[in-house]
């Protein structure tokens, strides 16, 4: 399980934080993303198979959830800022 910045910032005796989801297993079953803003929220065990669209500030990103990447957080999956890429002239 990997840790993030954010989870050391937070105390031991409140626990990672969550977002309760109320449709989470019905949305798990029929497979339709669950659309959030909450990129702070941790990814919990119950959330596998689930997928989210992620908001970015500007866009929804998919995310599918699996094993490997709970305990970390939403927002860490849906990248705020596009890679930047040098151009020689306008015309290529």
């Amino acid at each position: 399980m990997h840790t993030s910045l954010v989870s050391l910032a937070r105390s031991v005796w409140k626990g990672p934080f969550s977002v309760h989801f109320p449709n989470l297993q019905e949305a798990i079953r029929s497979g339709t993303p669950i659309k959030t803003m909450a990129r702070a929220c941790t990814i919990m065990p119950d959330m596998i198979n689930a997928k989210f669209l992620v908001h970015n500030g500007k866009d929804y990103i998919p995310v599918r959830i699996t094993e490997e990447i709970v305990g970390r957080k939403l927002g860490e999956f849906s990248h705020t800022r596009k890679s930047f890429t040098y151009r020689l002239t306008k015309n290529k």
